[in-house]
């Protein structure tokens, strides 16, 4: 039996774990946390990497320098429209977002949100497995493969999947302790 779309398939739902880990700002300026706010640029949604330099001089502070100055403003404002959190600080060249201290609370907030992230990938991974097991249950009534091969593959399911779920835990660890250690 072949697992390579299982395995993507579970691929895919750690990717977008570790895409929204990426977003949860931990007190460090992580430019990522710009990737869904978009502007409209000549009519077109356009991301901010599109249209300004973005770079991170400080632990704490993301600065975006437009390449052209009218869409500052525009950048300013979708900035305070999106869920990020920080006021934009503008000189009329360049855009300031200084992140502030994480405080205890809000550190234990964002573990939370980390964790419920890990098992909603989870749940997802184990979704997939069952969509495998089910398959291998249906070829089996139609006597394509014997029910040795279906225990077989099953075994094989819930090994790829345990090691799936390794990974998340793995990735839910490292930014548990990004957040706790800032």
């Amino acid at each position: 039996m072949d697992y390579k779309d299982l395995e993507e398939r579970m691929q895919k739902t750690i990717s977008v774990l570790q895409e929204n880990l990426s977003e949860i700002r931990a007190g460090r300026a992580n430019p990522a946390i710009l990737n869904k706010i978009k502007i409209s640029y000549y009519g077109v949604p356009t991301p901010i990497s599109q249209v300004a330099g973005i770079s991170v001089p400080e632990a704490r502070m993301i600065m975006i320098q437009p390449w052209d100055i009218s869409v500052l403003k525009e950048i300013e404002k979708e900035i305070l429209k999106s869920d990020i959190g920080i006021n934009p600080n503008s000189d009329g060249k360049v855009i300031r977002l200084v992140f502030p201290e994480l405080n205890e609370e809000r550190r234990k907030e964002l573990v939370k949100d980390v964790r419920k992230m890990g098992e909603e990938s989870k749940v997802s991974l184990r979704a997939i497995r069952r969509d495998g097991i089910d398959e291998c249950k249906k070829m089996e009534k139609e006597n394509l493969i014997s029910e040795d091969e279906r225990r077989k593959a099953e075994e094989d399911i819930q090994k790829i999947t345990d090691k799936k779920v390794t990974e998340v835990d793995n990735l839910v660890e490292i930014k548990e302790k990004e957040i706790m250690s800032i």
